[in-house]
């Protein structure tokens, strides 16, 4: 079972575009000492649909290698294309990642019929645990709980990244795919109706920047506290809203570049935080406590 914070991790670039090795390494160091439980290299925070494929595979490799067993991988592997996904999700298996999250194909807008046979047909194909990500908000569909509950019936499909916004599903997945079924938060804003309504962890931007208080809310909730989980949550609401206040990865990486830890580039057709929403986002780390005033 995968559970607690899970960061949605960023691809840190050098000043050429290329893929910063060296800062992604550093950046994992950090979070395992902050109390990450798990990374998701290569998903959309850590801008996947502009890495070249060989790009792709080096940085799942390299979350590999740095982590060395003391968390989980879960590596992204999806496409809109069936044999591209179960090709990205056989290769997360032959470097060690300890599973993979496939989104729902996005643009060509498959029906429930077509989204059970992609994940069928990748289950089939190689034996790897399978997080389903499911994010109506960037692939327009949206994965049904009866669906899913076809699909958690097979062999290698673990649980789902939710990332519909929508409160009471995870309620509605846990009937359809019963209480087995991982179920991790994709909206950090939610996260603890989440884990009251059935959740097991989450997916997270916000993770990025706030390792150690992302890592204490889940602790605090798993040890029953539930007050202390809520006051955490409320001093991070600020940064969960300003790191979504321009398209994503930007403000994370911003951020990031404020804290020493990476540079703020980011690939075309993404641009680098507004002076605007820089602004923003220094208000909002000064209130979470993670930069002075």
């Amino acid at each position: 079972m995968f559970k607690g914070s899970i960061v949605a991790l960023v691809t840190p670039f050098n000043k050429d575009g290329s893929v910063d090795a060296g800062a992604f390494k550093d950046l994992i160091e950090w979070h395992l000492q902050e109390g990450t439980d798990g990374f998701v290299p290569v998903g959309t925070t850590g801008e996947s649909p502009t890495l070249s494929h060989e790009e792709h595979g080096r940085v799942i490799e390299l979350c590999v290698e740095a982590t060395a067993g003391r968390a989980p991988v879960i590596a992204g592997a999806g496409s809109n294309a069936t044999r591209e996904a179960i090709s990205l999700t056989r290769h997360a298996k032959d470097v060690g990642a300890d599973a993979a999250l496939i989104v729902t194909p996005y643009y060509n807008k498959p029906s429930q019929e077509g989204l059970y046979r992609h994940y069928s047909a990748i289950a089939e194909a190689v034996d790897l645990p399978i997080l389903i990500y499911n994010i109506p908000g960037r692939s327009v569909i949206d994965m049904s709980p009866q669906t899913m509950g076809r699909l958690a019936k097979l062999h290698g499909i673990v649980g789902v990244k939710d990332a519909s916004a929508d409160i009471v599903r995870p309620l509605l997945t846990s009937a359809a795919c019963g209480p087995d079924f991982c179920q991790l938060s994709g909206e950090d804003a939610n996260i603890v109706a989440f884990l009251a309504h059935g959740g097991h962890g989450c997916i997270s931007v916000t993770a990025n920047v706030a390792p150690g208080l992302c890592a204490a809310l889940h602790d605090a909730w798993a040890a029953g506290r539930p007050e202390e989980a809520l006051a955490i949550h409320r001093r991070l609401l600020p940064l969960h809203r300003s790191l979504f206040c321009e398209p994503s990865p930007s403000p994370a990486k911003y951020a990031l570049s404020k804290l020493g830890k990476l540079g703020p580039g980011v690939r075309l057709p993404l641009v680098e935080a507004s002076l605007a929403a820089q602004g923003e986002i220094d208000a909002a780390m000064a209130a979470a406590g993670i930069l002075a005033r």
